[in-house]
């Protein structure tokens, strides 16, 4: 009887530690196995036709983008347009919450510049990480996150899954040059 019960034992132990092997070999391709061969945010910035330029140069003394590791941290930037004029004022007074939202995907479009020029191309954008978004509002405002879902859905718009990120939307009391918005973001790139 006990060499039976060992038997036993000793089956059910080897089937236990071979059935997680057998499981993974049986996985189906993962989500991100399916992304990589239908990522290209090149082809979708020519697909919602935008042209990115040149990025506007430090008004102060910073940079545009600090590398660390496979890390970018991008700094604040503003809704400059294509034509060079700022957008301003605040949200809940001057502008209204769908203006504000354009103001954040003007500033998503300059902050795509900024990384196009740091690595050359999109493709190599592994994730978009964080993003604060700062909302120029008046003292009443209440509707920091739609505002800045402008630049939000832009991102997942152009990485797709890899746009997703953490996120702050806060109010501002001011911005500089009465900008609408500043939107800084930490992306993750290749090595």
């Amino acid at each position: 009887m006990k060499k039976y019960f060992l038997f036993v034992l000793t089956i059910a132990f080897i089937a236990c530690k071979e059935a997680p092997q057998a499981q993974e070999k049986q996985k189906p391709a993962t989500a991100d196995a399916v992304a990589v061969s239908d990522y290209d945010p090149e082809a979708k910035l020519a697909d919602l036709n935008i042209t990115l330029g040149t990025p506007s140069s430090p008004v102060a003394n910073y940079v545009n983008v600090v590398r660390t590791g496979n890390l970018l941290f991008l700094a604040g930037k503003g809704p400059t347009q294509a034509n060079g004029e700022l957008i301003t004022g605040k949200v809940g007074g001057d502008l209204t919450v769908e203006q504000g939202y354009e103001a954040a995907r003007v500033t998503g479009i300059n902050q795509l510049t900024v990384l196009k020029a740091e690595l050359g191309n999109l493709n190599k954008v592994k994730r978009v990480v964080k993003v604060l978004g700062m909302v120029n509002a008046v003292p009443e405002f209440g509707d920091h996150p739609e505002v800045i879902n402008g630049f939000s859905d832009l991102m997942v718009e152009v990485f797709g899954d890899r746009g997703k990120h953490a996120r702050a939307a806060v109010g501002m009391g001011s911005l500089p040059r009465n900008i609408a918005v500043e939107i800084e973001m930490i992306v993750e790139v290749e090595d």
